[in-house]
């Protein structure tokens, strides 16, 4: 699945930087740019399919960027916002929080933490589209926020980054039974060997347990499931 981001951003040179990000993430696409409050919500009235998140500045020309927040949120309730602002009062931060944004990233923005956002996104709409109904510790797993990015992850070795390393063990997070190396690169969007290297560097830091399962025919599987 592709998500349709729209960007609200009156730095066009911003924008441009925000859309070449999009753009090369894999699932998400750029629906528009705009650069106002009016032509952002003439874009929005006018789409038969709404975007499912919206890059929000907080500084924009014509209303204040919390004012549009909260008419986005009042028109469209099905769309996710990002504040992305230099904004760092914490009285701006507090509304924005009060008005759901499922996250705030304060210019300048680094790459990773970006990268981290939409990871996020994507396993969390992922998550939520596969379940019904959830229970307690699952929605608690699924609702962890900027998980995966921690002091304990710095001296990582070779070949092990802290971002993909997140997205295992959210990906390893969300299931209550073992899971395969395959299931996972699926669930995460990694490839097999990716998965299964990282999986088994968890193994070996002890927080990820390993087992093989023989099921009826054919070479036993690895599974692994998260130590509580």
């Amino acid at each position: 699945m592709t998500y349709q981001v729209l960007i609200i951003e009156d730095d066009f040179r911003v924008a441009d930087i925000n859309r070449q990000f999009i753009e090369q993430s894999d699932g998400f696409s750029v629906a528009a740019i705009c650069h106002n409050a009016a032509d952002s919500l003439s874009f929005l009235d006018s789409q038969s399919t709404l975007p499912d998140l919206v890059l929000l500045d907080a500084y924009i020309p014509d209303v204040n960027g919390l004012e549009l927040l909260w008419e986005i949120r009042r028109r469209y309730r099905s769309i996710d916002i990002v504040m992305l602002t230099a904004a760092r009062e914490v009285e701006t931060i507090q509304e924005a929080l009060r008005g759901g944004v499922f996250d705030y990233l304060i210019k300048p923005i680094e790459s990773s933490r970006m990268s981290q956002m939409l990871q996020r996104f994507q396993h969390e709409k992922m998550f939520l589209s596969q379940h019904n109904e959830l229970e307690q510790g699952q929605l608690d797993k699924a609702l962890i926020r900027n998980k995966g990015v921690d002091s304990g992850d710095v001296k990582l070795p070779k070949g092990i980054d802290p971002l993909t390393l997140g997205r295992i063990r959210e990906g390893l997070g969300m299931f209550n039974v073992p899971q395969t190396a395959s299931s996972l690169a699926q669930y995460t969007g990694v490839s097999r060997s990716t998965a299964r290297r990282y999986l088994e560097h968890m193994v070996a830091n002890g927080e990820v347990q390993a087992e093989l399962d023989y099921g009826e025919v054919g070479r036993p599987e690895r599974r692994y499931r998260a130590k509580q």
